[in-house]
């Protein structure tokens, strides 16, 4: 049986505004993925603890409120202090141009800015994480 891929959605801090990332859980469903989305308000923490108990592939934010250095920043250090730093890190939402490579020197696996298509979104993964699979002994 092929291993399914597990992604955990989530909507850090205050933003209210999760359409985009019920639209991106929905189409990786679609595409036969687990996803599990945190909901709204979560904390990095919160996140964090839930992949780990999840045993999930990636997490996926989406940040809409310009805290995405922040969020981006702190999820990473928190999953390397857990010992899950191989948990592919992803999201989308307002990030100015500027900010992506700033984002990918810390370890943010792919970004998606407005205007992405979902399908996009799971060829991503669809690649990103078989490729970490092999780099880990199951």
């Amino acid at each position: 049986m092929e291993r399914k891929i597990r992604v955990l959605i989530a909507k850090p801090g205050l933003d209210g505004h999760d359409r985009g990332a019920k639209v991106i859980a929905r189409a990786l469903r679609d595409a036969g993925m687990e996803v599990i989305y945190t909901g709204l308000r979560q904390t990095s923490e919160m996140i964090v603890n839930a992949a780990v108990q999840e045993d999930v592939d990636a997490i996926g934010l989406s940040v809409l409120s310009g805290a995405h250095m922040h969020y981006f920043r702190e999820i990473r250090t928190m999953l390397s202090e857990r010992k899950a730093a191989d948990i592919l890190l992803f999201g989308g939402g307002i990030i100015p141009d500027e900010d992506i490579p700033k984002l990918e020197q810390l370890g943010v696996n792919g970004l998606f800015t407005p205007g992405t298509s979902t399908q996009d979104v799971v060829a991503f993964l669809e690649q990103a994480v078989p490729a970490r699979w092999e780099k880990m002994s199951f």
